[in-house]
C-alpha cells in the first residue's frame, strides 16, 4: 500500500514509490510525478528512469529535481515552482521518506507568495514540518511579496 500523503488538494508527498505505485497514483488522478531523490542514494531505490517509463506509459508526466542532504539551492527551488506552475493536474512528488519533497514544495510556495503560516499548517497536516527551514520561508515569503 502507497503512502501517499495529502499536502494540499493538488499536491502529495510519498516516501520512495515503486513501479506498482505508479499505476495506483494514475488510478488516483496525479497527472506528474516529482523524483527529489539522487539516483544510486539507497541500493533499493526504484531507479527514477524505471519510474519516468512507468509514468509516460500510464499518461503522467515525471521530472526530477534531485535533492541531496546537502540541502536546496535557488535553482532546485526555481524548478519546482516551474514543475507545479506546469502541472496539468494533481502532483505526486517523491524521496526517501517525503520530507525533502515537502520541504521543496515548502520553498516553492513561498516563492510564489503564499503566506508562511499556510504552508507550514499545510505541511503540518501531511505530518512534515518545515521548521528547519521556516527561516527561508519568510525570506522567500518576503521577496515574493516586495
Amino acid at each position: 500500500m502507497s503512502d501517499f500523503r495529502k499536502v494540499t488538494e493538488s499536491f502529495w508527498a510519498s516516501p520512495q514509490i515503486g513501479l506498482s505505485d505508479v499505476a495506483e497514483a494514475r488510478m488516483l488522478g496525479f497527472t506528474l510525478i516529482i523524483n527529489n531523490r539522487p539516483e544510486g542514494e539507497s541500493d533499493d531505490q526504484t531507479s527514477g528512469g524505471e519510474i519516468a517509463e512507468a509514468a509516460r506509459a500510464a499518461g503522467m508526466d515525471y521530472c526530477a529535481i534531485p535533492v541531496t542532504h546537502a540541502g536546496f539551492n535557488e535553482g532546485q527551488v526555481e524548478a519546482m515552482v516551474a514543475a507545479l506552475d506546469g502541472a496539468r493536474g494533481p502532483v505526486l512528488a517523491y524521496c526517501r521518506s517525503g520530507t525533502r519533497s515537502t520541504l521543496l514544495w515548502s520553498l516553492a510556495q513561498a516563492a510564489s507568495g503564499t503566506s508562511p503560516e499556510e504552508i507550514a499548517l499545510a505541511a503540518a497536516g501531511a505530518g512534515y514540518d518545515v521548521g528547519p527551514i521556516r527561516p527561508l520561508i519568510d525570506t522567500l515569503s518576503a521577496r515574493s511579496q516586495a
